[in-house]
C-alpha cells in the first residue's frame, strides 16, 4: 500500500537513531499508545512503536493558563479563545524497531535516524499483519528505558496489533509465548504484561 493510501498522522521534528518525535497538523491527533508508524528517508521506510504523546505550548518554557472559568464546557474555551489552536502543538515520540529497504523488511535499527520533516503515517492493517508475522521487535521494546512503563508499553503495542487480526485472541496468545521465553527469568513483569493485553 502506498503512503498516499494511509492516514498522515504527523511530520517529523526530531530524530535519532533509535527514535524520532512527530508534530501533528491537529491538535490532539496523535495515534494511540503502542500504535505502528512509519516514515521515510529517502529509500528507507523506518517503522517506530508510538511510546509517548504530548500537547503543550509552543513556547518552550511557557506553561498554558487556565480559561475557562466561565465556560460550560472545555469546548466553549476554545470557541471562545480560537487562538489557542495556534499557541498548543501535539507531538508524538516513536521508538524505531524495523525499517525496509527494497523489498525486505528488517526488525532491528536502520543505518541512519528519519529525516526531519518527513511525514509520519499510521500503518495500514496489512503492514501491521507484516510487521507482526514476527516478535523479533519485541526484545527492543522489553530492554528499552524510556518514560512510559515497559509493560504498558509492549501491552499496548500487542493490543494495537492483534485489531489487524480476525482472530485477535490467537495473535495474542502467540505473543504470550514468545514474551515467556524473552522473559523467562522476569515472572513478575511476565504476568503484568498478559495481564494487561486480555481483550
Amino acid at each position: 500500500m502506498s503512503t498516499d493510501e494511509v492516514q498522515r498522522v504527523g511530520e517529523v521534528v526530531e530524530a535519532s537513531t533509535t527514535d524520532f518525535v512527530a508534530q501533528c497538523y491537529e491538535l490532539y491527533q496523535t495515534p494511540p499508545l503502542g500504535s505502528l508508524v512509519k516514515t521515510m528517508d529517502l529509500t528507507v521506510e523506518l517503522y517506530g512503536i508510538v511510546y509517548n504523546a504530548t500537547t503543550t505550548s509552543i513556547e518552550p518554557g511557557r506553561r498554558p493558563i487556565a480559561r475557562g472559568r466561565d465556560e460550560a464546557s472545555d469546548d466553549e474555551i476554545y470557541r471562545s479563545n480560537p487562538q489557542l489552536l495556534k499557541l498548543l502543538r501535539s507531538e508524538f515520540s516513536a521508538l524505531v524497531v524495523g525499517h525496509r529497504q527494497g523489498d525486505i523488511l528488517y526488525r532491528y535499527l536502520p543505518p541512519k535516524p528519519a529525516r526531519i520533516h518527513s511525514f509520519v503515517y499510521l500503518c495500514s492493517t496489512e503492514e501491521v499483519k507484516e510487521f507482526s508475522q514476527s516478535f523479533d521487535f519485541l526484545n527492543m521494546l522489553i530492554n528499552t528505558h524510556l518514560p512510559v512503563s515497559t509493560d504498558e508499553l509492549v501491552a499496548a503495542c500487542l493490543r494495537q496489533m492483534s485489531q489487524a487480526y480476525e482472530d485477535r485472541h490467537a495473535f495474542l496468545v502467540a505473543a504470550g509465548k514468545e514474551l515467556a521465553i524473552l522473559l523467562g527469568g522476569e515472572f513478575n513483569q511476565l504476568k503484568s504484561i498478559l495481564g494487561r493485553i486480555r481483550q
